[in-house]
């Protein structure tokens, strides 16, 4: 039987990448200082900074969430409604009652209103649905950061996304995306500061955090993740792991200490779009093309009907 290090107790989490063991107590108090110590080292926002959280009902933005503002920083949440049926009324509804348990602000975006839901926009994109999500998202996220005068954009991405993401990126050896791959996205060019302290925690690490913080979560996946190459990685990587325990967090870490220093960020022009003034390289952004598509999409199908 495995005891906490710290106070001797029955254990009730071993991390087998740490070699060590905690009781519930000590666990949760481990998290919160190592988030804390990860914030500072990476100089990501200050106690004074107003923040906001990107919540999608899951773990790990919840257990962000929490555990911020347990810290006490002064984090809001803000919830992007994606439209994607039971699946999004269910990750709204778990973002309300967390943000109202405990008296927090919970600002939600209707994608649906602002351009179409995820499957309205699937009918006119060719790309795959995490692809042109991903960016839906980061628009909102930065532009109601901005209206909003927050000083940065906190995301919920865990050590097993980063390292998936960087083992796409090496196995196509795509520069432009190792260079801006960092957990802090400093701001500048009409972008909001973007940052991910939970980078260096697993998904287990914030689901146990979550588990015995009594945190409710939404434990299913997009209907739309199915099939995305990054969940193959993720699959590679923890095979490793199981081998060979602190895998992940060495390949990343490694990278930011050895190999990110050495990359040199492509200068992007960087303008704001004519229609919407949010950042881009072209003359009209990509979100506000796309919504362009949408809308002759919408009136095509309602004189057809």
């Amino acid at each position: 039987m495995k005891r906490c290090y710290k106070c001797g107790q029955r254990a009730v989490v071993y991390l087998r990448q740490h070699r060590i063991a905690f009781c519930k107590e000590h666990y949760i108090e481990w998290y919160l200082k190592r988030l804390k110590e990860t914030i500072k080292e990476f100089r990501m926002f200050d106690k004074e900074d107003k923040v906001l959280v990107a919540v999608s009902g899951g773990k790990d933005s919840l257990a962000l969430w929490d555990a911020l503002n347990r810290l006490g920083y002064k984090v809001d949440g803000l919830y992007i409604d994606l439209g994607i049926g039971e699946y999004s009324q269910k990750s709204k509804r778990v973002c309300q009652d967390f943000a109202k348990e405990r008296s927090l602000r919970l600002n939600i975006v209707d994608l649906k209103r602002e351009i179409g839901d995820i499957p309205t926009i699937k009918e006119v994109e060719k790309r795959p649905a995490c692809s042109f999500c991903g960016q839906l998202k980061r628009y909102y996220m930065n532009s109601f950061a901005k209206k909003e005068s927050y000083k940065a954009v906190a995301t919920g991405h865990n050590l097993d996304d980063e390292s998936a993401t960087l083992l796409s990126n090496v196995l196509s050896w795509n520069m432009g995306y190792l260079s801006r791959q960092f957990p802090v996205l400093l701001e500048g060019d009409g972008f909001v500061r973007k940052v991910k302290p939970l980078f260096k925690f697993t998904e287990k690490e914030n689901a146990l955090y979550a588990f015995l913080s009594g945190i409710n979560f939404v434990e299913e996946e997009c209907p739309f993740a199915e099939g995305a190459s990054s969940i193959e990685y993720k699959k590679i990587l923890s095979s490793i792991e199981e081998k060979s325990p602190g895998t992940k967090l060495r390949f990343y870490m490694d990278f930011l200490r050895k190999l990110h220093p050495l990359l040199t960020q492509e200068k992007l022009q960087i303008k704001p779009c004519k229609l919407c003034q949010e950042p881009t390289t072209a003359e009209i952004c990509s979100l506000c093309r796309l919504r362009e598509r949408v809308r002759s999409k919408t009136l095509s199908s309602l004189s057809n009907s």
